[in-house]
């Protein structure tokens, strides 16, 4: 049988900076990322709209489709504004 072989003091080191690299790169791009609550209070607003004239009734002559329509280029756009706004 072969003896068990503890991982040396220098493996456990270089394992351990790999994971802090990864960790700190996380939050690093996450640091840089500009906290947008405009934005995001925007597009949270959007997709409620969204989600009551899914709800509503069919018979709106074409409108209510015509509204999802714009309602969905509008969460597009700002989802767009957010993106480059983190850059």
């Amino acid at each position: 049988m072969r003896p068990t072989t503890k991982p040396t003091l220098s493996k456990k080191r270089s394992i351990l900076l790999v994971l802090s690299l990864l960790v700190m790169s996380t939050f690093a791009v996450r640091a840089f990322a500009m906290p947008q609550p405009n934005m995001e209070a925007a597009l949270g607003y959007l997709q409620q709209a969204k989600a009551a004239l899914e709800h509503a009734e069919h018979n709106k002559g074409g409108f209510r489709v015509k509204a999802i329509g714009s309602v969905d280029q509008a969460i597009g756009a700002v989802r767009e504004g957010i993106a480059v706004g983190n850059r």
